[in-house]
């Protein structure tokens, strides 16, 4: 076997025959070491000897646009400052110049529906776990392809396990890290067993998060139960859904809301389980563990939220980030 030498002109040979099927899904990349946005693919890359790759050392927040606003920006910033307080990582950009960024980024792709994900990393530098040897953070931003469930599939909802996989820690589970070992393991879990999602479960056995989602569940008597956000990643769809079921002109949809553990024998029993996620929002889980949920139907719980979600990512303007001129 002969390894060959590439130089930097062979790199850009190569680049002319780089595509592959799946980069139809990725449209543009801020690149702080680049100093810019790129739309090859060839260059959608991050240095192997950044901390973020080899060691997990980074936040990332996964947000979206819909015709051309994008939803609850502020909200996904305030959780990357905090992540970022908690791994004692630098931003390497003012809110307000990754919110221009963000916007340019989504320009350049020059699409109005997109999923954005922002990193930050304790940068390049060596392949040690010392972060000091790392000189700056850096700050990554792809736009990719926005993967909505269509109106039958939310009509049809969707099945849910337990997870064998262990959850993480409650330290760690309130960081949104670029570590996702965790989560990627329970997501391959869900696709070797035929369904949606797995949900994990703590050291007592009560129910947890989703790989990268929330759960919840309504009660027999209408009573939304949600695990404490002490042991799990605090979602900003799930916080949103909390807010619209507190509004007046929501009463009556729940009897109440409660943080607190909730067993399998809960979940089993209960009317609606729900699940949250950025990308769809809300979505219903008619099965799970094999066993009919409620009436094996997503429920009106489920209904309200979807309707309201529709209606929030798209005209409330106090959610929103224009992308472009209106």
């Amino acid at each position: 076997m002969t390894v060959r030498h590439i130089g930097l002109e062979e790199c850009r040979q190569l680049a002319d025959g780089f595509s592959k099927p799946y980069h139809a899904n990725y449209f543009a990349m801020y690149s702080s070491l680049f100093g810019g946005v790129v739309t090859h693919p060839f260059l959608m890359m991050v240095p192997v000897d950044d901390h973020m790759v080899h060691r997990g050392d980074g936040v990332f927040e996964t947000f979206k646009c819909v015709d051309g606003c994008v939803y609850a920006l502020d909200r996904h910033l305030d959780r990357l400052e905090r992540s970022s307080r908690a791994l004692h990582l630098a931003l390497p950009a003012s809110r307000s110049e990754i919110t221009e960024i963000t916007i340019a980024t989504i320009r350049t792709s020059a699409v109005r529906d997109c999923l954005i994900r922002l990193f930050v990393s304790r940068g390049p530098g060596g392949f040690t776990v010392n972060p000091y040897e790392c000189p700056a953070t850096q700050l990554y931003l792809v736009t990719t392809t926005l993967h909505v469930p269509t109106e039958e599939e939310y009509a049809r909802g969707v099945s849910i396990k337990c997870s064998s996989v262990p959850p993480k820690k409650p330290y760690f589970a309130n960081v949104k890290s670029c570590n996702y070992l965790q989560n990627t393991l329970m997501k391959k879990e869900a696709v070797d067993a035929g369904v949606d999602y797995t949900i994990s479960l703590d050291e007592q056995g009560f129910v947890g998060e989703g790989a990268s989602e929330n759960i919840a569940i309504v009660t027999q008597d209408g009573v939304l139960k949600l695990p404490s956000f002490g042991r799990i990643l605090k979602g900003t769809t799930v916080s949103r859904a909390v807010e619209m079921l507190e509004e007046p002109g929501a009463r009556g949809r729940v009897q109440a809301i409660s943080l607190e553990d909730i067993t399998l024998t809960d979940a089993y029993n209960s009317r609606e389980v729900l699940i949250f996620g950025t990308s769809f929002d809300v979505i219903a889980a008619v099965r799970f563990d094999g066993q009919s949920v409620g009436s094996g139907k997503p429920g009106p719980v489920f209904q309200f939220l979807h309707e309201r979600f529709e209606s929030d990512v798209r005209q409330n303007s106090a959610m929103q980030t224009p992308v472009y001129d209106r």
